[in-house]
């Protein structure tokens, strides 16, 4: 049956929303969320709950979604590779309506950053518009020539770590008090367990990297030694984390992310010994409760990866929650 005008409208539609990734929208919230916790200022009011509204609409689906149009736009030939089936490799979408669908958003953006910083005023506010601003930038960067940082997995992952994982903490904090010290020391730790998520996710798009140039690091030293250095990364954040939430006087938080840490090197140890098919266990919670939201592959590795990315961040999600709730009570007028 041809396609009437209106089903052609609503399949453009739904081509731009996947263009926008809504699937990583919600990566943003925790550090949002996190960030506004930690300020123990956050009063229940139609205003608060407002411009934190609009801040997650800024760098999930305008922000977030910007860095995922933009990256399709100038991938076009590698998608050919790796993932035919998005908008544009598929011919839903040219490049032209591409085009149109980053300008949009990433002006959206611009927009509601300046309005929240004006909002805000003062230095919160400046510190607000500049975050925004400078992940966009990255965003633009990661994908877009001259510079391409997804070429080298060393401009790459940082830049991820960055624009997900930094700027969100220190935004939602700004949105309601001074940054606090302990934020940026949770901002930074987000910004290095982004940084070992990134390299791990390269092996979906290993086949296309090692084609085109691309300098994953997958591609430079294999998967299981890839798995290694990502592990590496992840410890070292836990232990900082329980040392930061014993120095804090937090010690019941602290004992929970000890737990978290151990419960981390356990999966790591499986995965390890069976880089294709390691943490199985899993296997039917992802393939089957998470597949839709955080993906499928044909590379046994990545699959893997997944498997340990969802026990990876509920605990390490659930120890940022609680130690944000108990920097914000300290911070709270007595």
């Amino acid at each position: 049956m041809p396609s009437t005008p209106s089903t052609g409208f609503i399949n453009k539609v739904r081509a731009h929303l996947e263009l926008l990734d809504p699937v990583t929208w919600i990566s943003v919230f925790p550090g949002l969320a996190c960030g506004a916790m930690a300020s123990g200022a956050m009063q229940a009011t139609p205003h608060d709950f407002l411009v934190l509204f609009a801040m997650f609409l800024m760098y999930g689906p305008l922000g977030t979604g910007f860095s995922q149009s933009v990256n399709d736009y100038f991938d076009l030939e590698l998608d050919r590779v790796n993932e035919p089936t998005r908008p544009i490799p598929s011919g839903r979408l040219t490049k032209n309506e591409a085009l149109l669908n980053c300008i949009v958003v990433i002006l959206l953006a611009m927009g509601i950053g300046i309005w929240l910083g004006l909002d805000t005023g003062g230095l919160r506010g400046m510190v607000i518009t500049t975050m925004i601003f400078s992940a966009l930038f990255v965003a633009y960067i990661y994908s877009a020539p001259p510079f391409k940082l997804k070429k080298n997995i060393f401009a790459s992952a940082p830049g991820v770590g960055f624009s997900y994982g930094f700027v969100t903490f220190l935004s939602g904090n700004a949105l309601f008090s001074d940054i606090r010290p302990e934020v940026v020391w949770l901002a930074a730790l987000n910004f290095f367990m982004a940084i070992a998520l990134i390299i791990m996710n390269d092996f979906k798009s290993v086949e296309g990297d090692r084609e085109g140039g691309m300098k994953s690091l997958t591609v430079m030293i294999g998967a299981k030694n890839t798995f290694i250095v990502a592990f590496a990364i992840i410890d070292m954040v836990f232990a900082v984390l329980v040392w930061l939430a014993w120095s804090w006087g937090f010690i019941v938080p602290m004992a929970l992310v000890v737990l978290g840490l151990v419960l981390n090197v356990v999966l790591q140890i499986q995965l390890l010994a069976d880089p294709k098919g390691g943490v199985s266990f899993l296997k039917g919670t992802v393939e089957d409760g998470f597949g839709n939201a955080i993906g499928k592959s044909d590379v046994q590795e990545h699959n893997t990866f997944l498997r340990f990315q969802v026990a990876n961040n509920v605990l390490f999600l659930v120890n940022n929650l609680v130690l944000a709730a108990m920097i914000g009570m300290r911070y709270m007028p007595s």
